[in-house]
């Protein structure tokens, strides 16, 4: 598999088959009504119109002109989006609950880390930081290194990812503990095994990093209204950049929030039309993962997204159209995977799309025909 080792910015897009992907990094995951309209019109004016929220509560802009860049830069910088170097947008890997509070204990640790963000060591590009201090987990399954998690027996534990057991810190003692145990991660040779849960298999951490059990974590969040607003699903984490400005003006919406599950929250929203978007909990369309496929991705061969819609209501127990075998919209183990091959499908059953196939060569046309799991395993057999 040939799998990026970086992830794109704002200062550093990547190229795709559509165009550059341009990545915007919210602090706290929140971004004001009016800047979300600024992001909606520079997708419209610049790219293909499409804004992807991504599994670490981004948001990304797609298919942006390569000739625009500093145009690009240069808005979001006028927004308020832009980080003043791209060496800090590179170190501020930062996820935090959706569920946090003006002046909450979530908040309280962004900001610190925020400020202190300098004193981290240099990490590899992909490591990243969860706040997840409130009641119960949410953000178990989100792609993290470092965890702050309501502990057993204590308020608060820095825990590291592959590990149960995680450190007792307060707000105040957090972000040294953070920066202590990247230093740990640094000089016990982690940048050979690049993520925290792999290093640990085989480099144990200092005995404080392992006394308190995390609180019991909770499901993640889904369509409907909450505390903070109302909550819509976005199929494939795939906004179209008109419909989402629409739905901010006629919602009347003050801001919103980016969660790591294809769901984004508009603060003290109205009831509005919300055309395009996911309301309901339920929705088959919110379990079934479709990277964005040919001609989208230059490495995909196949259209992902239409077979995807077509076949999500009859797969109930996962479903992955992976437009090839790196698997980007969903590196995970799914009970039914499709990947893309020389305009084809290869049928994956209970595995990653690079795992060896049960069926090769199936069309679009042959998978429509026989398109729930024991059917698709009759194909060709």
């Amino acid at each position: 598999m040939n799998v990026k080792g970086w992830c794109p910015g704002a200062y550093r897009p990547m190229m795709s088959g559509d165009g550059l992907i341009i990545r915007v990094r919210p602090r706290l995951g929140r971004v004001m009504a009016d800047q979300v309209l600024g992001l909606c019109s520079l997708a419209q004016e610049f790219g293909n119109g499409i804004i992807d929220l991504t599994s670490r509560a981004n948001l990304q802009l797609r298919g942006m002109q390569e000739d625009a860049h500093q145009q690009v830069l240069d808005a979001l910088q006028s927004l308020g989006l832009l980080d003043d170097t791209p060496a800090l947008e590179s170190r501020r890997n930062i996820t935090i609950t959706p569920h946090w509070q003006v002046g909450d204990i979530n908040q309280h640790l962004h900001d610190s880390l925020c400020d202190q963000i300098s004193d981290m060591p240099e990490l590899p590009a992909k490591m990243g930081v969860a706040i997840d201090a409130g009641p119960r987990p949410v953000l178990r399954s989100t792609p993290a290194d470092f965890r702050f998690e309501a502990g057993v027996g204590t308020d608060l534990i820095l825990r590291l990812d592959g590990l149960t057991l995680g450190r007792a810190v307060t707000p105040e003692t957090a972000v040294s503990a953070l920066i202590e145990a990247a230093q740990w991660f640094v000089s016990s040779d982690g940048f050979a095994s690049k993520r925290m849960a792999h290093h640990v298999k085989h480099c144990p951490p200092p005995d404080q990093c392992c006394v308190h059990a995390s609180a019991a974590p909770d499901s993640a969040l889904s369509p409907g209204t909450m505390a903070q607003g109302i909550a819509y699903g976005a199929a494939f984490g795939s906004l179209d950049a008109l419909a989402l400005s629409d739905l901010v003006a006629d919602s009347q919406a003050t801001a919103l929030r980016v969660t790591p599950w294809r769901v984004f929250v508009l603060e003290d929203a109205q009831p509005a039309v919300a055309q395009g978007f996911v309301t309901e909990a339920r929705d088959p369309i919110l379990s079934a993962h479709a990277c964005p496929g040919a001609p989208a991705c230059e490495a995909a061969t196949v259209d992902t997204r239409t077979l995807a819609r077509a076949l999500a209501p009859l797969h109930p127990n996962g479903l992955h159209v992976s437009g090839c075998a790196k698997g980007c919209a969903h590196p995970k183990s799914c009970a039914t995977t499709l990947v893309g091959l020389n305009g084809a499908f290869d049928l994956v059953e209970q595995g990653h799309p690079w795992d060896q196939p049960r069926q090769r060569g199936l069309s679009a046309t042959e998978i429509l025909r026989a398109p729930t799991p024991d059917q698709l395993m009759m194909l060709k057999a």
